[in-house]
């Protein structure tokens, strides 16, 4: 296509397979494939092993090549945030994806129902009003839209507080056609990224009673076989091992990040190895301070400052394209144009700053990928 007719037209690749790893052009997204692939196995064979399902969410990487892998490893679908996520997963062949959010609006309804015709599709619901909604927009189809409720258990975000309101709810989804009970969200974010092992066990404690409190109500009205779902890449063996989860929801697992790698690991906890960075180029210095050709543009700040994988250095600060990185006093000053590799504090946003990844193994560009599902925000 076209710049010139006013058509969007994707940024070319920052590499091309084959190349060497010193070619690839900056600031680029890159991922360590064996790094990637030994944080995939660890995941997925452990749960295998416990009997829970993944379900991967894609909100971490929104790549469609990613998520095949997911599923080749043992997913049996995936998670979205978004709307325009599902329907990119969706129209890339995907037949099992969760919107683990919320749908307020009839338009959104309408085209989160369409995708019923093509996948199994959840969404996930914590007031009457997105049962009426979703009600609408699945009127006079012949699928059907299957409905989680979200429950509360410490994040202070979405999800019900009480027994109560989650029965209405679930009487809601009964007397609508086209809508089915799947069962609950019991998703606690803030639990993630607990520093310590003790505190992450203490929060999902809570969670799972909350959960199995809210399911064994449910069931008591008739509300059978509810699915159990949550968890995440900080706290998804607790989730596993609870007996109260049937699956877990990890995103950032497969490519991790300078706040989760802060985390304390459980001595029985499987550790994933930093897979994910940007590859930024050394084109100025003031004094020890070393001026980077990526910034704000580049990688999230969200959650702290990128962090240089060089033991010693360190990032004190960012503008729209440039990272300054400090340097020990004995250390030898690099060249202009070498390569440094910075670990974003914060995977999911960093990875929607970019239009490509850049898959390599060893010295060696292996693929380059597309985000595909950058920019899906609405």
């Amino acid at each position: 296509m076209s710049a010139s007719l006013g058509l969007a037209t994707r940024q070319r690749a920052p590499a091309c397979p084959g190349q060497s790893v010193d070619a690839i052009d900056t600031p680029a997204l890159v991922l360590d494939l064996d790094r990637f692939e030994r944080n995939l196995s660890r995941l997925h064979e452990r749960a295998n092993t416990l009997g829970v399902r993944v379900r991967s969410h894609a909100k971490a990487h929104k790549c469609v090549e990613i998520a095949r892998r997911q599923i080749a490893a043992g997913a049996v679908g995936l998670c979205v945030q978004k709307l325009a996520e599902a329907e990119v997963f969706v129209a890339a062949g995907f037949k099992d994806v969760l919107l683990t959010n919320q749908i307020a609006s009839i338009a959104k309804a309408q085209r989160l129902a369409a995708l019923t015709e093509h996948a199994r599709i959840g969404v996930c619901v914590d007031a009457p009003e997105h049962i009426e909604l979703l009600a609408r927009a699945m009127a006079g189809r012949p699928t059907t839209l299957e409905v989680l409720i979200e429950i509360d258990v410490g994040m202070g975000r979405c999800g019900v507080h009480t027994v109560e309101a989650a029965l209405e709810l679930a009487r809601m989804i009964a007397d609508r056609d086209g809508l089915s009970l799947r069962g609950l969200q019991a998703y606690h974010g803030k639990a993630q990224h607990l520093r310590l092992p003790a505190q992450r066990r203490d929060a999902i404690g809570k969670a799972a009673d909350i959960a199995a409190s809210m399911q064994r109500e449910l069931e008591a009205q008739g509300h059978s076989s509810l699915e159990i779902t949550g968890a995440g890449t900080g706290t998804w063996l607790l989730e596993a091992r609870s007996g109260v989860y049937t699956e877990i929801q990890p995103g950032s697992y497969v490519l991790m990040d300078a706040d989760y790698g802060a985390n304390e690991g459980a001595p029985d906890e499987p550790a994933f190895e930093q897979a994910l960075a940007v590859r930024c180029a050394l084109i100025s210095r003031h004094g020890r301070t070393l001026v980077l050709d990526g910034g704000l543009k580049s990688f999230a700040v969200d959650s702290g400052l990128p962090v240089p994988e060089i033991t010693g250095w360190r990032c004190v600060g960012v503008s729209d394209e440039h990272a300054l990185v400090e340097v020990p006093a004995d250390t030898v000053l690099p060249p202009l144009g070498s390569l440094v590799s910075m670990v974003p504090g914060h995977c999911d946003p960093t990875v929607n700053l970019h239009e490509w990844i850049v898959a390599y193994r060893g010295e060696t560009v292996e693929a380059v990928w597309p985000v595909d599902a950058r920019g899906a925000v609405f």
